[in-house]
């Protein structure tokens, strides 16, 4: 991957929950008010209120209260950095998420999922993370094997590929996820062949999505050709999908699977040495993967070039053109993307530089929604994944920028006057001599 998770920080901040009023929390908007007069005056007490309220209502019966809790929740991890109060408390947040996750309606199954996510992206790389994902994983599972609403399975999707980003510590944790999200993407090489099933087009674009943002982190782990012959001839097949949003998702994963020499049979000869392959077998790999560059090459031209037509969405054609264009400048000339997201003052930007990366910014940019730049610039996760430094100066308020400016002057005056000491003493010591 663009950067390895096994060093990646546990996030962290010190933005704080809060209510001044028990009656606030009757709307989302008035709460997350209570939470910024709460940063302001650091009230523990009432900083825990709002947070135990909304616990409090994911026990109850009435599913629309609990939905309602989950909205507010959700509202809150995305705007907030909630690291200080929720290490603490997420085992029984977590706790209520997945009884949501497995008993509640659709709605309450999408809200649940990403606060899974959310909560595991807050708490950072670590043990919680870790528990996070044993404990979510097989309710996750279940929705995906149920094949129930697209939503449903959109979001489990999702949050199953956050929580094994984060927290995964080995490539048999990663591959688990991985098959799961195979299953659906492919459903012949799944559990169920019984029963063979087609994934909706939104279903399947999500599926090969998070597939894909998973598969950034194998990186380090060297796996032999074989096992990636299967998946990488289907994901060539779906690039002919009639689905704009499947062809694209296919075309990122095998970019991917180029920028990771998956298909290069060459760089994985040391990993098989134990496979007992013949030099037969090998030359038909090859030769195998020869013809499936060419061919993904190809179709990446033609989509590339892909004209509008009568009724075409001519926004979603540019970004397909766009992107198949970068695949194909990747696989000719090894040109990787490039992208920047200004985050915060005049010198603080986001820049990503391979496709691992690109990919994961897509990703985590569209999980956290309108709470990206608020994680990017207080998540040390985030902040680890994207190696970003943030400049603290910017986001000061105009009386802490003054006092910090005068600090660094009282810095700057003292070492002056110490540089001037020193001279003079140098000085007089010459002249001495002298």
């Amino acid at each position: 991957m663009g950067k390895s998770k096994k060093s990646k920080a546990r996030g962290g901040g010190d933005d704080q929950l809060d209510s001044s009023d028990a009656d606030s929390v009757g709307s989302s908007s008035t709460a997350l008010s209570d939470l910024s007069i709460s940063y302001a005056t650091e009230h523990v007490n009432s900083q825990e209120f709002v947070l135990d309220k909304y616990i409090d209502d994911l026990y109850e019966k009435r599913g629309s209260t609990r939905e309602a809790a989950l909205v507010k929740l959700v509202d809150a991890f995305e705007s907030f950095m909630l690291h200080g109060l929720v290490e603490n408390k997420y085992a029984t947040l977590l706790c209520q998420f997945n009884n949501s996750v497995k008993k509640g309606s659709t709605k309450e199954v999408f809200l649940a999922s990403r606060a899974i996510g959310l909560l595991a992206i807050t708490l950072g790389a670590g043990s919680s993370s870790h528990e996070i994902m044993e404990e979510s994983h097989p309710q996750l599972c279940r929705v995906l094997q149920a094949w129930s609403d697209a939503s449903k399975m959109i979001s489990a999707l999702d949050c199953l590929a956050v929580i094994t980003f984060v927290g995964a510590t080995d490539l048999a944790e990663t591959e688990l996820s991985l098959k799961a999200m195979w299953d659906v993407i492919h459903p012949k090489s799944g559990s169920n062949v019984g029963t063979v099933r087609k994934p909706k087009p939104p279903v399947l674009a999500a599926a090969i999505s998070a597939w894909t943002f998973l598969l950034t982190t194998i990186g380090s782990w060297r796996i032999n050709t074989d096992s990636w012959k299967e998946p990488i001839a289907f994901l060539s097949t779906l690039l002919e999908a009639e689905d704009r949003a499947v062809r694209m998702a296919a075309g990122e994963a095998l970019a991917l699977c180029f920028e990771l020499n998956l298909l290069d049979v060459s760089s994985c000869e040391d990993g098989d040495a134990n496979t007992g392959r013949t030099g037969g077998s090998k030359n038909k790999l090859f030769l195998d993967m020869q013809a499936l560059k060419a061919k993904i090459s190809g179709l990446a031209s033609n989509l590339s070039a892909e004209a509008g037509g009568k009724g075409a969405d001519k926004k979603n054609l540019t970004d397909q053109k766009d992107l198949f264009q970068r695949i194909l400048d990747f696989v000719k000339y090894g040109e990787c993307p490039e992208e920047s997201i200004k985050i915060a003052g005049k010198r603080d930007v986001l820049r990503v530089s391979s496709w691992s990366e690109l990919i994961q910014l897509n990703f985590l940019k569209r999980f956290l929604g309108k709470g990206f730049l608020k994680h990017v610039k207080e998540n040390g996760l985030l902040q680890d994944i994207f190696d970003i430094k943030v400049d603290t100066t910017e986001t000061l308020s105009s009386t802490d920028k003054k006092i910090f400016r005068s600090e660094e002057e009282k810095e700057r005056a003292l070492k002056l006057n110490k540089e001037r000491r020193l001279a003079q003493a140098r000085k007089n010591a010459a002249m001495l001599v002298e």
